[in-house]
């Protein structure tokens, strides 16, 4: 089954030229209007060989795509198909013939992002920490099941977040630092997106459905200019089983990319955004270029790239960015 390109079509991705023009359309009187080429990256997560890429050049060509050659991001690992035309297409036949790549379509034009909005669980770090912070109160199954669901999109977000809250009341407020100590690892290859994002003159905004007491020494170690999260209310060093108003949601996330991108002055296309639950869709959604990271369905579906097999490096690749330009701590 043909899955929808993007959340419905990507924004980086000119929805008022039609489809199939090429990348120039010279008038008779000598004018000339440019139309930028696609891009299919192949990220692999192995190894890539020039025989695998050529076949998935034929692949284009035999669904109508038009392509005009390739070249290596880095030889072996990631690599550069451009094309002309059928977007939609390009990244259904791609995503099917790629058992061991992860595959990103976008129009070249804007391809390196200036602002970044991301999620943090399960996105910037390997855990929900409410999960994890639930397993020191003897309750990880009953909130990591609620946690599951509410990310899958079944249920409302807020009044799962409060619930999940309230089973937490009376827990020392000690635990918090213990599980960021002992439970919270970075997601393989965040440091490096953020760092050659800001080196390249990015701005880069964490905004989590989680734990300022989490979000904001995440966010430092990383890089972030910006950190953005929900309160847990804590009094007599304990837990009270409430969260601050107003709650850090889908409508926060999708707002601050908005809201830093008017600042910044920037286009629709220049931004970019990964997550990998339902309450990160409207801002994948509102992106130039929307990435589901280690998804839920619902997310994967809808996004305009989805990374299913590779790290965060791979949204630097998606940026045209080749390993030896990248920037570690």
């Amino acid at each position: 089954m043909t899955t929808p390109f993007a959340c419905s079509a990507s924004r980086s991705a000119s929805a008022d030229l039609p489809d199939a023009v090429g990348p120039a359309i010279t008038a008779t009187r000598g004018l000339s209007f440019e139309v930028p080429l696609y891009i299919a990256t192949l990220i692999a997560v192995d190894r890539l060989d020039a025989g695998q890429v050529s076949a998935a050049l034929d692949t284009l060509a035999n669904a109508g795509c038009g392509p005009t050659g390739w070249a290596w991001l880095d030889e072996g690992q990631a690599a550069d198909l451009r094309f002309e035309r059928h977007p939609a297409a390009a990244r259904d036949v791609l995503e099917a013939g790629a058992a061991d790549a992860d595959v990103a379509v976008q129009p070249e034009q804007a391809r390196s992002k200036r602002l970044l909005v991301a999620d943090m669980d399960s996105t910037m770090i390997t855990v929900e920490c409410i999960d994890e912070l639930a397993d020191y109160a003897g309750i990880k199954a009953e909130v990591a099941d609620v946690t599951e669901r509410a990310m899958r999109g079944e249920l409302d977000f807020a009044a799962a977040l409060d619930a999940r809250v309230a089973l937490l009341a009376g827990l020392e407020e000690t635990a918090i630092d213990r599980c960021l100590a002992e439970r919270v690892r970075l997601m393989p290859g965040a440091e490096l997106l953020v760092r050659t994002m800001r080196a390249n003159g990015g701005r880069c905004v964490l905004v989590s459905g989680g734990f300022t007491r989490f979000a904001e020494p995440v966010g430092a170690r990383i890089g972030f200019h910006r950190v953005i999260a929900n309160r847990l209310e804590v009094a007599g060093g304990r837990l009270t089983g409430h969260v601050e108003r107003p709650i850090v949601g889908a409508e926060t996330k999708e707002r601050t990319l908005i809201e830093e991108r008017e600042a910044l002055a920037l286009a629709d296309a220049q931004t970019l955004a990964v997550g990998d639950g339902a309450n990160d869709l409207p801002m994948i959604c509102r992106a130039g270029l929307g990435v589901a990271y280690c998804a839920k369905p619902v997310v994967a579906a809808a996004a305009a790239v989805r990374v299913e097999r590779t790290d965060l490096t791979s949204l630097l690749y998606m940026q045209g960015y080749p390993r030896s330009t990248w920037r570690g701590a």
